[in-house]
């Protein structure tokens, strides 16, 4: 029998993963695996166990009352996960902190593979990871501590998940933290993480997508794509990837390779910087065709500093566009902001 692969994405932005045996219910999965989700009655009849589940299919039998679990709820998505029994890989949206369910987020080692820097725009760091390390969803980051420093920096993951290696674009800051230790980081080194992190990730692809990338932001893009060529979809997805000078435009092979791999994959790029020698000059609200919008029928995501989540999100209210989902994240040097 199969087992499947259940992804808890806590409201705190902890995710934990579960093996799920072919006829286990969640619940019961997860108090495997030590992890105390939500639960009163575990009959179906109390509703305390209620979570959404973002992807994967799955049974929820008859045994549970109206009360519970309405139909239109489970219409929506809403599960009991005392009754779930999973078809697939899930993901599950669980509304309640990981520290409510004596969880938390997990620590590993990996070790430095190699690190190139992109003029002086960006690094790209290839970690080698042991077969223990945790799974991520695409679009997630992780924490990395800076060596001999005792603070840590967030970036997200730019590999997809299951890959033996790890790579994340890191952004080159002149006398930065992490940037500094880049500079000098020798192959083998190891280095301290925590996670996976973040409720920005790839939902199942059920609609058009428009990834909205600003500078390193395209890091969580370049795992989804990877993700998407892997798996395949019918859907079309178009990426604009803006940055502020024309040496910042790194990483637009990967891109070119991706628009080969992924049929229906379009992209376009911009620079801010007015004295750009780049075709397209300015923000990426300014280069956004309508026919990737999509009419409002359209998944957007967002990744990238304060001020272009800011924009774009002006930009949408200005032009009254309603996505039919927004997902963003948006980063300052020391955090990340998911919605």
């Amino acid at each position: 029998m199969n087992n499947y692969r259940i992804a808890l994405n806590f409201d705190d932005g902890v995710t934990r993963f579960v093996e799920c045996g072919a006829n286990e219910k969640v619940l019961d999965a997860a108090f495997r695996h030590r992890i105390n989700l939500p639960m009163d009655c575990s009959d179906g009849v109390c509703g305390t166990c209620k979570c959404r589940a973002e992807t994967g299919s799955y049974d929820l039998g008859d045994d549970y009352i109206d009360e519970a679990l309405t139909q239109d709820e489970a219409d929506e998505g809403l599960v009991l996960t005392c009754q779930m029994i999973p078809k697939s890989d899930c993901v599950i949206s669980v509304p309640v902190p990981s520290t409510a369910c004596k969880t938390g987020t997990a620590q590993f080692a990996a070790a430095v593979s190699e690190v190139t820097l992109f003029a002086d725009a960006a690094y790209e760091l290839v970690l080698d990871i042991p077969a223990e390390a945790p799974v991520f969803l695409p679009g997630q980051y992780v924490n990395i501590d800076v060596p001999g420093s005792g603070q840590h920096r967030s970036y997200s993951f730019s590999s997809a998940p299951g890959n033996k290696r790890m790579t994340f674009m890191i952004k080159q800051v002149p006398g930065g933290l992490m940037s500094s230790w880049l500079g000098v980081a020798a192959a083998g080194q190891p280095l301290q993480m925590t996670g996976p992190l973040g409720t920005f990730y790839l939902r199942a692809v059920t609609r058009p997508l428009l990834f909205l990338a600003g500078g390193t932001g395209l890091a969580p893009f370049l795992s989804m794509l990877e993700v998407i060529a892997q798996h395949g979809t019918q859907q079309p997805v178009h990426l604009i990837y803006g940055v502020t000078r024309d040496q910042d435009l790194v990483m637009v092979d990967r891109l070119v390779e991706y628009a080969r791999r992924i049929p229906g994959f379009t992209f376009g790029t911009c620079v801010a910087d007015p004295k750009t020698v780049h075709e397209h000059q300015g923000y990426v609200t300014q280069h956004m065709p309508a026919q990737a919008l999509h009419g409002g029928n359209v998944d957007v995501y967002l990744c990238g500093p304060p001020p272009m989540v800011d924009a774009v999100q002006k930009h949408f209210k200005a032009e009254a566009i309603t996505p039919a989902s927004f997902h963003y994240e948006k980063f300052t040097p020391n955090q990340t902001v998911t919605a």
